[in-house]
């Protein structure tokens, strides 16, 4: 049993323990004991049992060569467009100066319409479309795909977007630890009618390396963010089309996230770090800020300037990569 899985969920709808501090510091000390994880482990003892196993919504199954095909990825990077992850794909294969075969192109290696997949060297760009419950399929599937693989030291990164809390439009977020609509430091799920909660935190050390990577114009900060339940009530914008609530309210409910040390706020880090963490896969979160939320609910700047928060954030995490990749090219060769 995960130590951080807390058991107030033995009976349905049971209220939430809160653990002390000192108790759930002591709790992810031990979970994490051994360091983030090398190779990929599933939590889930009856997959062993299935001949194939479909992974449904990316049209890919156990039949398939997936040492072959994936075995060598180190990084899985997601965003929420089919295009933008499209787009990064070309430049994973720029910046790492992979050359495709002639007459070859960056192909979509998913078999459906709900994600995109692509595959560039070391690094799979993958799409996840918008919310918790779209990036929750995703994350099941691309583990169990990496897990399948025999893929090892995976780093997971979540490359995207959101509304910042008082910082400056075009500022990089990386998510120290994710919070829900309640300002509380995990995620909730509801299985077989009980609730269960993870916690939803990043190892610092990694997320520490990857700001270490940051050139003098990128503005990045490491901060907390509020993980939504969808774009417009949940992020207590005032231009949805249903609004019950006064300006003041949103404001007073901002100041109570930036005293928790709220930073930004989107719609999927939540699910990505209690998933991750839960799992011992290395992960983090880099999202550009699009607006500063105190100013304006509306996202309003020109598509040009919208491209350069996004292009900035990518420029991070391939600084990161390439980092990466160079300290494994450095390593003496197995004998």
């Amino acid at each position: 049993m995960n130590p951080l899985l807390r058991k107030d969920s033995v009976l349905p709808n049971a209220p939430l323990q809160l653990a002390s501090n000192a108790t759930a510091v002591a709790a992810a000390a031990a979970h994490h004991a051994a360091g983030l994880t090398s190779s990929i482990a599933l939590d889930n003892p009856h997959v062993v049992k299935l001949d194939v196993d479909f992974l449904y919504h990316l049209g890919l199954d156990t039949s398939m060569d997936f040492k072959a095909m994936f075995g060598d990825v180190k990084f899985v990077c997601m965003g929420g467009s089919n295009n933008r992850m499209l787009e990064f794909a070309k430049r994973v294969a720029e910046e790492l100066g992979i050359t495709l075969p002639v007459g070859a192109a960056i192909a979509d290696v998913s078999r459906t319409d709900r994600y995109c997949l692509y595959k560039v060297g070391p690094v799979i760009s993958v799409s996840h479309g918008m919310g918790i419950p779209s990036i929750s399929i995703l994350l099941h599937e691309i583990t169990k795909l990496m897990h399948y693989a025999g893929a090892t030291e995976v780093i997971y990164l979540r490359i995207g977007s959101s509304g910042g809390i008082g910082v400056p439009a075009g500022t990089i977020v990386i998510t120290e630890e994710a919070l829900d609509g309640e300002l509380n430091p995990f995620h909730t799920l509801k299985v077989l009618g009980n609730k269960i909660y993870r916690d939803a935190k990043f190892d610092r050390a990694l997320l520490d390396e990857i700001a270490a990577c940051k050139t003098p114009e990128m503005n990045v900060l490491v901060g907390k963010t509020m993980c939504a339940e969808d774009f417009y009530e949940g992020q207590a914008r005032l231009d949805g089309a249903i609004c019950e609530y006064p300006q003041d309210a949103k404001f007073a409910f901002f100041s109570k996230a930036q005293a928790k040390g709220v930073v930004n706020m989107e719609m999927e880090s939540l699910e990505f770090a209690a998933f991750t963490w839960h799992l011992k896969i290395p992960a983090a979160v880099l999202c550009a800020t699009y607006l500063n939320r105190m100013e304006t609910d509306q996202v309003s700047s020109p598509p040009h300037v919208i491209h350069a928060y996004s292009e900035n954030t990518q420029n991070l995490a391939l600084a990161f990569m390439k980092k990466r990749l160079a300290s494994y090219a450095a390593r003496p060769a197995a004998k």
